[in-house]
Order: structure tokens, then C-alpha cells, then sequence
């Protein structure tokens, strides 16, 4: 049992100076000056000059590693409980990605086994970049519905020159199994889509949209922030009530010179601009995951590694650089993955919820963090940390 006192609270929504008891990995009560039994051996912690938000969600995370495109000396390492915790992130879904044949679905389960049991919440795509999907128990449908850890089908690769160059068919057979496992297991059964540098940009996506019954609550397409026309075809993606997921980047800086990204806190500033709705997007890392550098002619140049430092990095830049209030910018990180994914008792600070919560500092520095209940960081330092950490 613990109660924070005295604490600035965003649920993401900001509910002013509270107190916080939780018990039993669930958030029980939220109000001003609580006071309970000195007898219950509660742990108070003083939230003074503090801001409490919720849990961070990284809705794509290469949990195993990833990379493999300049060979096999390019594979990126395994993330480690610290890896995550430290950053804030309390649930996160692992996924394969180019290399679905040196990882496959059984190691990435077991790996989000393995983060569970130490205390994160974690869950998984089934499949990588490759349509026909890659499965554990023989097609998605199945995966969705009896595997737990499963909530959706990802990331398949379009417009990119690693990906299967899947049809309209293949890539509309794929997106009804994940809605229909979805609909029977009561999950989102969400389909995550890795969007390329090609011209094509969404075509496949809209063209699901379009021309079936499946809705734009069924995709989550990830890296729109790329380049800038594709960026521009999410922006009207997400008018029309679609919701599109920012790749954050450590090193937007070296990037910008050398590419067409375009930086997160612009790009969501631009969405908000453009009318688009604060619910209709959301920030993940590219973890673990290779970010190779090809020049015009596909030829492999070098290679960098996303990390989940990058989500409380993307959200500062939006409240300095933009001006965008704090509890739109969390909304990416929290709320909004909480709902596309199905999460019914993530991503927000209320009575019931689980206790997954991040202390910040002023200047949004990660001081605690809390993964149902239980303290993994204190002053910024992980005090659990995995197995062989």
C-alpha cells in the first residue's frame, strides 16, 4: 500500500494537487488530503513540486532486437527490464520486424513472458514485416483469440523495399482475421502497419478503408512522421477519424540532415493545426529496432538503435518547442495507446485503474516509477532491474 501526497495529478486531463492510495496493483482512491490508519504500514510518498501521469505505453517495442539489414553483426540486442523502466514505460508490445526467420513468434512470447514475470506489462503482435504472416498457431485469427499475450497482428511491412509486396487481397485477408480474432477474444485485434519510404505511402490502408466494411479503428500505422509527404497523407488520415502513431527519435537532430523526417513535436503540432482530433494520434519508440539508412538506390549505409528514451523526450519537445499543453502531448503516450489497443485499465489515473504511474520532475525528468503497484525506479535509478541485468 502506498499513498502520494500532495502531488500535481494529470489523468492525462489535469485534476489540479491530489492524493493518490494505491493497494493491491490498483489504483483505490484519488482526493485531496487523504487519511488512513497509522496502523497500515502504508508508504507515504511526498509528491511535493511533482506531476503525476500515467504509466507510459510503448506500443512498439523490438523486444527480442531487431536489424539484421547490413548482416548479421547489425542485430540489435534484447530489451532489458531497465531498458524500459527507467524511461517511464510501465506496458509495452513487443514486435518482430524485417528478420521474422532469426526471430520468430515462440521467442517473442516467451520474451514477453519473461517481462511479465518481472513485473512489466507486456504484450505482442503476431507476425513481422512478411504477409503470409508468420503465426504461432497457424493463422492470425487463432493467435489473436487464444494467446493471451497476442492483441494484434504486426508489423507488416508496405511501401518499403523490405517489405513482401503484399496485394490488395493479401493485405485485406490479413486485416479481416485480426478484426474478427479481435471481435471474438474481445481484444483490438489492431493491425500494425509499418508505412515505408515509397510513394504508395497508405494506399493499401486506404484502400481497406475505402472499399470494405473494416474500419480506420482497425490500423495503427506507425513511422508517418518518415517523410513529409507521407506525413501529409496521414494528416488526412486522421481527419477522417483514423488514428496514426509518431516515431520518436533520440537523434532527430543528425536525421533531419540527412533525411526528410519530420520531428514529432512539429508533426503533432502541424495534426493539431490541421483540426485533427488530440485522441487521433499516438507516439511509440521503434525500440531495439534497427534504423538503417539507405541511400537512393536501396544500397545499405549505416545503421542506429530506437530506444524508449524517446517518448518522454518527444512530449517534452512538444510542451517547449510547440507550446502544446502537457496533457495533449501525454494523451501519445498514455490514454490514446490505451484505447486503440484495448488496454481497459491502462493509460489513465483513475479509481480501478491499475497502479502504472510515473513521477516526474518540473522540467519532466522520470524521478519514480510504479508498474502495478510495485516501485521499479526511484530518483531516476532502477531498483528492480532483470534477471541477468
Amino acid at each position: 500500500m502506498k499513498l502520494i501526497k500532495n502531488i500535481k495529478l494529470y489523468s492525462p486531463e489535469y485534476l489540479g494537487v491530489r492524493d493518490v492510495f494505491i493497494a493491491g496493483g490498483k489504483i483505490c482512491k484519488i482526493g485531496e488530503n487523504i487519511k488512513l490508519p497509522s496502523d497500515l504500514g502504508v508508504e507515504i510518498i511526498d509528491g511535493t513540486g511533482l506531476l503525476l501521469l500515467p504509466g507510459f505505453i510503448d506500443s512498439h517495442v523490438h523486444i527480442l532486437g531487431g536489424g539484421g539489414e547490413g548482416g548479421f553483426a547489425n542485430r540489435t540486442p534484447e530489451a532489458a527490464l531497465s531498458d524500459l523502466t527507467k524511461h517511464g514505460v510501465t506496458t509495452v508490445v513487443g514486435c518482430l520486424g524485417t528478420d521474422g526467420v532469426g526471430r520468430n513468434m515462440a521467442s517473442l512470447i516467451a520474451k514477453v513472458k519473461s517481462l511479465r514475470e518481472q513485473g512489466l506489462s507486456a504484450y505482442a503482435y503476431t507476425g513481422s514485416y512478411q504477409i503470409p504472416v508468420h503465426t504461432l498457431l497457424g493463422n492470425v485469427t487463432e493467435d489473436i483469440m487464444m494467446i493471451d499475450e497476442i492483441i494484434g497482428v504486426g508489423e507488416i511491412a508496405i511501401s518499403d523495399h523490405r517489405s513482401s509486396q503484399p496485394t490488395f487481397d493479401e493485405f485485406a485477408r490479413v486485416c479481416a482475421d485480426a478484426r474478427v480474432g479481435g471481435i471474438l477474444s474481445g481484444k483490438a485485434g489492431i493491425v500494425n502497419v509499418h508505412l515505408g519510404d515509397g510513394s504508395r505511402c497508405m494506399d493499401l490502408i486506404e484502400r481497406v478503408v475505402q472499399e470494405t466494411e473494416i474500419p480506420p479503428s482497425q490500423f495503427l500505422p506507425t513511422h508517418v512522421n518518415r517523410n513529409s509527404a507521407l506525413f501529409e497523407r496521414a494528416i488526412e488520415y486522421a481527419k477522417l477519424g483514423g488514428v496514426i502513431d509518431f516515431t520518436g527519435n533520440e537523434d532527430i537532430d543528425y536525421w533531419e540532415t540527412v533525411s526528410d523526417e519530420v520531428r514529432v513535436s512539429k508533426g503533432i503540432k502541424s495534426l493539431l493545426e490541421e483540426g485533427a482530433d488530440s485522441d487521433s494520434f499516438t507516439i511509440s519508440s521503434d525500440g531495439q529496432g534497427s534504423l538503417p539508412l539507405f541511400d537512393e538506390h536501396g544500397q545499405f549505409l549505416g545503421i542506429g538503435m530506437g530506444q524508449s528514451s524517446s517518448l518522454i523526450k518527444e512530449v517534452r519537445e512538444c510542451t517547449e518547442r510547440e507550446n502544446i499543453p502537457l496533457e495533449t502531448a501525454i494523451k501519445a503516450i498514455t490514454a490514446n495507446p490505451a484505447r486503440v489497443l484495448g488496454l481497459k485499465k491502462k493509460g489513465r489515473i483513475a479509481e480501478g485503474f491499475d497502479a502504472d504511474l510515473c513521477i516526474l520532475t518540473e522540467s519532466l525528468q522520470i524521478d519514480t516509477v510504479v508498474v502495478m503497484g510495485r516501485v521499479m525506479v526511484r530518483n531516476g535509478i532502477p531498483i528492480v532491474r532483470g534477471q541477468f541485468e
